[in-house]
C-alpha cells in the first residue's frame, strides 16, 4: 500500500486521490473546528469555497436551521455567527444546527478531494479516533494520501507535522507500505516536536500570527490532544460524524 503526503492542496491533481482514504489536516484551525462543532452536537458542517457561496448556499435552508462561519485574514467574516476559533463553536452556539463554513485553507483542501473514496477531518484534537480508522484501512491494503491545507497556499510546518504522526501511527506494522519523500519528511517532523505542541505552534509561522493577533487561546484549544473523539466524514458535499469509528 502507497502512503503520499503533500503539503499544500496546490500540489494535489485528481489522479493523485481518486480511489484512494483522504486525510485533509488543517491543524490552525478548521479541522480542530470542525471536530469541535460536530462533538458539540453539529448535524454537519458544509464546506464552501468562498463567503458568498455560503450566503447562497444558506438560502436553501430555513435560517434559524444554520450557523454561518468562516475567516479572512483570521477574523470572523462581516456578517456571518461565527468564525473559524474552535472555542467558538460550543454546544450552545452549534447543537442541532448545519454549520455552513468556509475558510482561508482548510475548506479549499477539502475541496480537492473529489475522486477520493473516503475522505476524513483530522487534527490533534481528535487525532486518535481518525488515526484508528486510517490503520484500519491501511492494514486492508487502502492506498492512503494526506492534503495538509497549509497557510496561504504555502507549506505549514504545524499541519505537516500532525501528518506525519498520522502517517506514523496508520502504517506501524504493517508491511510493505512505501511512503513519498513528503510522507517521510512529515514523520521526522512528528518525531522533532512529539507531544510538545505548544513548542510546534509557537515554531510554525502561522501560529506566531495568530498568537499575535489575539488568538493565542486558540492555539492551546489546538493542542488539546484527543480532546473530542469524534471521526468528521466529508460525504455527499458536507462533513458528518461517523458513528462507529474503526477499531485498531
Amino acid at each position: 500500500m502507497r502512503v503520499d503526503v503533500f503539503f499544500t492542496a496546490r500540489e494535489v491533481g485528481p489522479g493523485d486521490v481518486a480511489g484512494r482514504v483522504v486525510a485533509v489536516v488543517d491543524v490552525l484551525r478548521a479541522s480542530s473546528s470542525i471536530a469541535t462543532a460536530l462533538a458539540h452536537g453539529a448535524r454537519a458542517v458544509v464546506p464552501g469555497e468562498s463567503s458568498e457561496a455560503i450566503v447562497a448556499l444558506s438560502k436553501a435552508f430555513d435560517r434559524r436551521e444554520v450557523r454561518l462561519a468562516g475567516e479572512r485574514r483570521m477574523r470572523m467574516i462581516d456578517g456571518f455567527d461565527l468564525g473559524n476559533s474552535p472555542l467558538e463553536f460550543t454546544r450552545d452556539a452549534v447543537e442541532g444546527h448545519t454549520v455552513l463554513m468556509t475558510t482561508t485553507n482548510g475548506t479549499g483542501a477539502i475541496a480537492a478531494t473529489q475522486g477520493a473514496k473516503e475522505v476524513l477531518v483530522g487534527a490533534y484534537v481528535n487525532f486518535s479516533p481518525v488515526a484508528a480508522v486510517l490503520r484500519a484501512a491501511a492494514r486492508r491494503g487502502a492506498d492512503l494520501a494526506f492534503i495538509c491545507a497549509g497557510h496561504e497556499g504555502q507549506f505549514a510546518l504545524e499541519d505537516a507535522a500532525c501528518v506525519g504522526r498520522f502517517v506514523r501511527h496508520a502504517t506501524r506494522r504493517v508491511a510493505g507500505a512505501t511512503l513519498n519523500d513528503a510522507a517521510l519528511a512529515a514523520v521526522q517532523l512528528d518525531r522533532k516536536f512529539g507531544d510538545d505542541l505548544w513548542r510546534l505552534f509557537e515554531t510554525a509561522n502561522h501560529g506566531q500570527a495568530l498568537a499575535n493577533a489575539g488568538f493565542a487561546a486558540d492555539l492551546v484549544a489546538c493542542a488539546t490532544l484527543d480532546a473530542h473523539l469524534v471521526v468528521p466524514v466529508y460525504q455527499d458535499r458536507q462533513i458528518v460524524r461517523l458513528a462507529a469509528p474503526a477499531e485498531a
